[in-house]
């Protein structure tokens, strides 16, 4: 599973998710990409399962890019605790996505094969996305 070696801080505060966003919204590295449409928190998990999906559609060829990385933890208090008592402790691991942000890049295939890989993928991500082509000045185009 993915997760920071090491952090500044133990816990973070939770944040909010307004606005889109302006770092990571172009295919940068592959020649496809799958964007996020709204904003939610990632976990390792997702994104691990996302690449394992990735990985057996295309056998062995192309290469996947992941952009995001879970460099957030989150905390949750045991079951049935009374209020007060301070923060929980760390469950795991989050990455924040805004709109706008490309999750994974793939390149070295077909669009047909990278389309249905990305809808594989797409399967186990809990937002809506859809699948973006790189262009010649590395802007995003609807696919």
């Amino acid at each position: 599973m993915l997760m920071p070696k090491r952090t500044k801080y133990r816990k973070q505060m939770r944040g909010r998710l307004k606005g889109k966003a302006h770092r990571g919204n172009y295919v940068a590295f592959g020649d496809f990409g799958l964007q996020a449409l709204e904003p939610h928190w990632i976990t390792n998990r997702q994104i691990e399962a996302c690449r394992v999906t990735i990985n057996r559609t295309f056998k062995r060829t192309g290469k996947v890019f992941i952009r995001i990385f879970p460099d957030k933890p989150f905390t949750q208090k045991p079951a049935e605790t009374r209020m007060g008592k301070g923060k929980g402790n760390v469950e795991g691991w989050v990455g924040v996505v805004k709109p706008g942000k490309i999750l994974f890049e793939v390149s070295g295939v077909t669009e047909e094969l990278a389309r249905e890989a990305m809808r594989k993928a797409a399967h186990k991500l809990p937002i809506k996305v859809k699948f973006v082509k790189r262009e010649n000045g590395g802007d995003v185009n609807e696919g």
